[in-house]
């Protein structure tokens, strides 16, 4: 058994009985705002755990989503595109890099000072040989994402704006931040529950009953809080 650190210890017994129930997200956030104790500003992270079967290609479960607040992070933008014209556009709409063949040569030589990476479809064939260093990372661009596109400067703007990718592990689980510790309560509840509808909303057809099992929202160095939420079988 993970021994906890008395730090941990203190924090939940600050809790009290909040803990042990699944709370609404508005109290979920306030406890979770409640039990930041850091020095730095904490991020707060949301995680929800589904009932897929991520053997099978159909459960795949990965996508985007603009939270409404966004997430409280500056986002660094890289795009991939051999477009000279675009590459420029995309470096005036906040991109930190743009390129072609010179950008992928460089992300091969350790370059990966970046959150998100954008390619045009036309270079995807040769982004594509980046798989090895971006797909572990969960950095590589996918057209389910938004972030294989031709429009390449509403992607960079949406993604600095507080749009994420997403997308579930082996074991049926999706991670995001939603904020940070210094968002107002309703703000982290607006994109607790926005990004909880929207996973819903997205459920795949062969899950059979429940699709959301658990989910719980918590602070970098604080306990995890249970969420509330109402699982809609279909």
């Amino acid at each position: 058994m993970r021994q906890r650190s008395k730090r941990y210890r203190a924090l939940v017994e600050t809790a009290g009985d909040a803990i042990k129930q699944a709370q609404q997200p508005v109290a979920a956030a306030t406890l979770v705002k409640k039990l930041s104790k850091s020095k730095f500003t904490e991020s707060v992270d949301l995680a929800v755990h589904l009932n897929l079967d991520t053997k099978k290609a159909d459960q795949q479960f990965r996508g985007s989503f603009s939270l409404p607040h966004g997430t409280g992070k500056a986002m660094r933008v890289i795009v991939f595109s051999d477009d000279g014209d675009k590459a420029s556009q995309a470096l005036a709409a906040g991109a930190v890099k743009a390129g072609g063949d010179d950008l992928v040569k460089e992300v091969e030589a350790g370059f990966m000072d970046f959150d998100i990476a954008i390619s045009t479809p036309k270079m995807m064939r040769v982004v594509g040989r980046l798989g090895k260093v971006l797909g572990p990372r969960g950095l590589m661009p996918s057209p389910k994402s938004g972030s294989v596109t031709d429009d390449v400067v509403k992607a960079v703007q949406e993604f600095k704006g507080g749009k994420i990718e997403f997308r579930s592990d082996a074991a049926g689980n999706v991670h995001i931040r939603v904020g940070n510790i210094t968002f107002e309560e309703a703000k982290l509840a607006d994109n607790i529950s926005a990004f909880i509808a929207h996973v819903a909303e997205h459920r795949p057809s062969s899950v059979k009953g429940e699709f959301i099992k658990n989910i719980v929202v918590s602070s970098t160095m604080g306990p995890g809080i249970r969420v509330a939420f109402a699982n809609k079988e279909q």
